[in-house]
C-alpha cells in the first residue's frame, strides 16, 4: 500500500482520511496553534497541499527537501524559519503518520511538554508500553521535573531491543516507547544543536539561506542540502543533550509501522478479525484483510494479514508483519516496480491508471480536475490518441485549438506539441492510447508548465 510514490502518510489506513489529514486536524483542533510548517519531499508537494487544501488548512509555509535527509535538517530548518519571527517560539514537532486516538489526552501532554519546554528543557514523548514490543526504540526516565507533573529527566535511550530486555522494560516500569515527537524552543534547539552538531546546523542555515520560492513552497538549496549530513534529532541531539526531558503519555499512539500495528488499533469483529473493503471470512480469526479493488474470502485460516491491491498482494503470517520491508528490498533488487508506484499515480492536475500494456501499446485512464491542465509538451517517439468519456476536453494539438466532448476522440502524431485542459466544472475523464516502439514516461519534453515542473 506504501509506495515510494505515494508513501503511507498520504493513504486512508484507519480513518477515512488520509493519516496527514489526520495530523493537521489534530493540530488545527489545538487552542493556540500557530498554521502548521510543513516539510516534505519536492516529489510529494503537490499531493501535500492538495490533501490539506481539502481541510481547508493553510500552512504558514511548505519547505520542499530536495532529497531526504533523516528529521535532524528538517527539524533545525523549521527553528530557523521560527527563529526569524520568535526566537523563542515553541515548535511541536509530528511525523505526519502516526495514530493518536486520544486527542483530549494529547492535548495534555502538549500542555505539560510546553510548561518544561519553559524551563529551557528539549521534551520528547514517551508512550506507556502496553506490550514488550521490539519493535520501538525506548527512553529510560530519570529523576522527575521539579514541578511537573509525569515529567522526567532522560536517563538514556535504548535501541530496539529483543523480546527478554523488552518484557524486563515493560515489568521495570521505567521505560517508554520513543514516540519521535518533541515540543521545544527554537532558539534552544538551534543552541544545542550548534553544540553538538554544528555541520547540521550550518549546512541548514545554507540551504533556508539560498532557498528559492516555486508557486506556493519554499524550496531548499538542493546542492548545500544534499551536503547536509543524514541524521535523526534523536542520534544528533536528544541522546547527547543536558537538558532532555520526557513527558509520560498515554495517547491512545501507534506509528503504524506494520500491518500488524493496524490490527492492534483496528476495529475487531467477535473473533478477533479486522476487515476493509469487500472482505468476508468463515471460520477465521485473528486475521487483517484490505481488500482494495475486489473481493476477498478467508475460510478456515488464523492471524493472517491479507492485502490486496489491483497490482499486487501480499498474505503473511500476522506475527511476521515487520519483515515485509525484507520483501520490499527483494522488488527492488530484481528491478520489480510494485513498490514504487500504485497502478493509479498522481499528478498536480489529477490522476492516471494503466489499464493495459503490452508490445508496442500502453492504454491509460486520465482524470483532470476542473480547471486543470497539462504541461504543453510533445514526445518524440509515441503517438498518442484519445477518446473523451465524460467531461469536456480543450485540446491543444499543434497551432490548433478545439474542444472534444463525450465520445469523441482525436490524433496526437509523434513531435506535436500538445497540451489537455478541463475548463468545465467537473472532473474530466478520458481514455488515452499510446502507440509506438519505445514507450517511457521519461519520453517527455515539456515546453511549459504551470506546476514548475
Amino acid at each position: 500500500m506504501s509506495r515510494r510514490l505515494l508513501p503511507k502518510q498520504f493513504l486512508p489506513l484507519v480513518s477515512e482520511r488520509s493519516m496527514l489529514q489526520d495530523t493537521a486536524l489534530r493540530i488545527k483542533a489545538m487552542a493556540g496553534a500557530e498554521p502548521p510548517i510543513v516539510i516534505s519531499n519536492s516529489e510529494h508537494r503537490f499531493l501535500v497541499a492538495e490533501q490539506l487544501d481539502e481541510l481547508g488548512v493553510k500552512p504558514a509555509v511548505q519547505i520542499l527537501e530536495p532529497v531526504g535527509r533523516n528529521t535532524a535538517p528538517a527539524v533545525a530548518v523549521a527553528a530557523l524559519h521560527v527563529k526569524k519571527q520568535d526566537p523563542d517560539g515553541l515548535l511541536l514537532v509530528l511525523p505526519s503518520d502516526h495514530v493518536i486516538a486520544d486527542g483530549a489526552a494529547f492535548s495534555e501532554v502538549v500542555a505539560a511538554a510546553q510548561r518544561a519546554a519553559g524551563q529551557d528543557l528539549l521534551t520528547t514523548f514517551g508512550i506507556r508500553p502496553t506490550q514488550p514490543a521490539t519493535g520501538y526504540g525506548y527512553i529510560e526516565r530519570g529523576e522527575p521535573i521539579e514541578g511537573q507533573n509525569q515529567i522526567f529527566r532522560i536517563k538514556r535511550f535504548v535501541e530496539k531491543p529483543d523480546a527478554q530486555k523488552a518484557a524486563e522494560y515493560l515489568k521495570s516500569g521505567r521505560f517508554y516507547w520513543n514516540s519521535g515527537m518533541f515540543v521545544f524552543s527554537a532558539r534552544r534547539l538551534l543552541e544545542e544543536l550548534g553544540r553538538l552538531r554544528p555541520d547540521i546546523l550550518s549546512a541548514a542555515e545554507r540551504a533556508l539561506a539560498a532557498a528559492t520560492r516555486d508557486l506556493d513552497f519554499l524550496r531548499l538549496d538542493a546542492k548545500t542540502f544534499e551536503a547536509c549530513p543524514a541524521e535523526s534529532i534523536d542520534y544528533a541531539v536528544m541522546e547527547k543533550t543536558s537538558s532532555g526531558a520526557v513527558v509520560a503519555a498515554d495517547i491512545g499512539w501507534s506509528d503504524v509501522g506494520s500491518w500488524s500495528a493496524l490490527w492492534d488499533i483496528g476495529k475487531k469483529n467477535g473473533v478477533g478479525n479486522v476487515m476493509r473493503g469487500d472482505a468476508h471470512a468463515h471460520d477465521a480469526s485473528g486475521c487483517y484483510v484490505w481488500a482494495g479493488s475486489r473481493l476477498v474470502y478467508l475460510l478456515g485460516v488464523k492471524n493472517l494479514l491479507v492485502v490486496e491491491t489491483d497490482d499486487a498482494m501480499l498474505v503473511a503470517d500476522r506475527s511476521r508483519a515487520q519483515e515485509v520491508k525484507d520483501i520490499v528490498e527483494s522488488l527492488d533488487q530484481k528491478l520489480r516496480t510494485e513498490h514504487v508506484a500504485h497502478s493509479r499515480v498522481y499528478r498536480p492536475w489529477g490522476y492516471y491508471e494503466t489499464i493495459d500494456a503490452g508490445q508496442g501499446f500502453k492504454v491509460k485512464r486520465i482524470m483532470v480536475k476542473p480547471g486543470a491542465a497539462l504541461s504543453l509538451q510533445l514526445h518524440d517517439y509515441r503517438a498518442e490518441h484519445w477518446v473523451v468519456v465524460s467531461g469536456v476536453a480543450k485540446v491543444t494539438r499543434g497551432d490548433e485549438s478545439f474542444e472534444l466532448k463525450r465520445n469523441e476522440s482525436t490524433f496526437i502524431p509523434p513531435r506535436t506539441r500538445h497540451r489537455l485542459e478541463n475548463l468545465g466544472p467537473e472532473p474530466l475523464f478520458l481514455i488515452e492510447v499510446w502507440s509506438g516502439d519505445k514507450l517511457t514516461e521519461e519520453d517527455i519534453t515539456r515546453l511549459e508548465d504551470r506546476y514548475g515542473r
